[in-house]
C-alpha cells in the first residue's frame, strides 16, 4: 500500500490537532461554573407622602429550572442609586429586604439567612427602597414644598442585586441591575407635536422614559407613539432600547474571561467593543469560541486578500451589536449590552399590536443605518434617507422611539 506524501500527511495532522482544539475549546466552554437560578422582577409601586419622601416596593422571583441541583444562597444585599438631571446629594436613599420563602417564616430585622432552592423550586423576595428629602432647619422649605422638590429631582431608580450561588459550580457573586422609573413624561400632543423635515419624508423622535425588563414593548409604543400614528407611518426603536427590555445586559463582574478572549481581544481596534476581555467574551458566550476563533482565523485570511469585515460576517449579528461599557446611556454605561433577540419575531408582533410597520435600527452619528429586521410593509429605503441624519441622537435624548412618515 502506498503511503501518503510528508506535506500531506502534515496538513492532515495540522487538520487534526485544530479539531481537536476546536473541541477542548468548546467542552471546557459549556463545562465552565454556571449556576442555573434565574432571578427576575415582578411589578412596582410608587407611594408619596406629602412629607418629602417616596417608598418603592417590588418583588423579586428566585426560580431554579434545574431538575436536580440544588443552590443555596447565602447571602443578598441590594444597592440602590438614583438618578436625575440636577444635584441628588441631599436626597437619603436606603433598601430593605424581606425574604418571602414559600416554606420559611419572614425574618422582621431584615436579616437574609442563608436558603437552598431546591431543583424546578422558587422562591420569593420584596424590596423596598425609601427616598427622603430632608429639610433644612426651621427656615427651610415646608413639607409639601419638599414633596414638590422631590419630584422634580426625581427620575429613575436604578436597584442593583448583588447575591451569591453557591453549589456544585463553587461561589459565584453575581449583580444584576433593574431599572425603576419614577417619573413618566407626558405622551406627544398631535397638535403640538415637532416634526423634522425629511428627504422625502417627516420625521418625529419620540420621548419615552428610560427604559427597562420592567417594561412592555407594545404598551411603551403604544403610550408614547400611539397618540400621533396614522396610517401610512413606520415606527422604528433603537436596538439597544429593544435589547435592555428584553434583559440582555450584564455587570462585567458576571463575565469570567477565557485564555482565548484575553489573547484575541488584543487584535481588535481600542474602540471596538470587542477589545476588551470582558467584551469578547459575551460574544463567545453567545456564539461559542470555535466559531468566533474561526471566523477570526478566516477573516485574517479574507483581508490579506482585500476583503474587510470578514470576522463581523462569519461571527454572526451579535458581533457588531454588542457594546461593551461606555457604549450606551446610564446605566447601562456600566454594563455589556448584547444585541436584542429574535428582532424579527419582536417587529411581527409590535406591527400587528399597532397597525403600523415597525423596524428595529441601529443608527449612529456618522450617517450610518442598519435596519435590523422590520415587520411587512415596511419601507426600508424610506427609512435609510429618513434616519442618516440620526434624528434619535446617540447621548441622553431619550427618544428611543422615531417615527417616520412619508411626504
Amino acid at each position: 500500500m502506498p503511503s501518503l506524501p510528508p506535506l500531506l500527511c502534515a496538513l492532515l495532522l495540522l487538520a487534526l490537532l485544530f479539531g481537536l482544539t476546536l473541541l477542548w475549546l468548546e467542552l471546557r466552554h459549556r463545562l465552565r461554573p454556571a449556576s442555573p437560578l434565574r432571578l427576575s422582577s415582578g411589578p412596582w409601586t410608587t407611594r408619596w407622602n406629602n412629607k418629602g419622601a417616596v417608598t418603592l416596593e417590588g418583588s423579586f422571583r428566585i426560580a431554579n429550572p434545574h431538575g436536580r441541583m440544588e443552590v443555596m444562597v447565602p447571602e443578598l444585599q441590594l444597592r440602590p442609586t438614583v438618578l436625575g438631571r440636577q444635584d441628588l446629594s441631599r436626597l437619603q436613599v436606603s433598601a430593605t429586604v424581606v425574604a418571602d420563602h414559600p416554606d420559611e417564616p419572614s425574618r422582621p430585622d431584615g436579616y437574609w439567612a442563608a436558603y437552598i432552592v431546591k431543583g424546578h423550586k422558587s422562591t420569593q423576595f420584596r424590596a423596598t427602597v425609601h427616598v427622603n428629602l430632608p429639610g433644612t432647619g426651621a427656615h427651610g422649605p415646608s413639607p409639601e414644598e419638599r414633596h414638590t422638590q422631590l419630584q422634580e429631582l426625581l427620575d429613575t431608580l436604578w436597584l442593583e442585586v448583588i447575591w451569591i450561588n453557591y453549589g456544585p459550580f463553587g461561589r459565584l457573586e453575581r449583580r444584576e441591575g433593574f431599572l425603576v422609573p419614577v417619573r413618566h413624561p407626558a405622551p406627544l400632543d398631535p397638535a403640538t407635536a415637532v416634526w423634522r423635515e425629511g428627504d422625502r419624508c417627516r420625521v418625529l423622535p419620540v420621548p419615552t422614559h428610560l427604559l427597562g425588563v420592567l417594561d412592555d414593548p407594545a404598551e411603551v409604543l403604544s403610550r408614547y407613539a400611539g397618540p400621533v400614528l396614522r396610517p401610512g407611518d413606520i415606527l422604528t426603536i433603537g436596538e439597544t432600547p429593544l435589547a435592555v427590555i428584553q434583559g440582555r445586559y450584564q455587570h462585567p463582574s458576571m463575565v469570567q474571561p477565557s485564555c482565548l478572549a484575553r489573547l484575541l481581544c488584543r487584535v481588535f481596534h481600542p474602540t471596538s467593543s470587542l477589545a476588551t476581555a470582558c467584551g469578547l467574551q459575551t460574544l463567545i458566550d453567545a456564539v461559542g469560541p470555535a466559531r468566533v476563533l474561526c471566523a477570526w482565523l478566516a477573516g485574517s485570511l479574507m483581508k490579506l486578500v482585500g476583503s474587510k469585515g470578514g470576522f463581523y460576517r462569519l461571527a454572526g449579528d451579535q458581533a457588531r451589536l454588542i457594546d461593551d461599557i461606555t457604549g450606551t446611556t446610564p446605566p447601562y454605561d456600566q454594563t455589556i449590552v448584547l444585541g436584542p433577540d429574535q428582532p424579527e419575531r419582536s417587529c411581527q408582533e409590535l406591527a400587528q399590536a399597532l397597525g403600523v410597520p415597525v423596524a428595529v435600527v441601529d443608527v449612529n452619528d456618522l450617517g450610518r443605518v442598519k435596519v435590523l429586521a422590520s415587520s411587512a410593509g415596511c419601507d426600508e429605503d424610506l427609512l435609510m434617507r429618513a434616519l442618516r441624519p440620526n434624528p434619535a441622537g446617540n447621548a441622553n435624548e431619550r427618544t428611543p422611539l422615531v417615527l417616520v412618515r412619508p411626504a
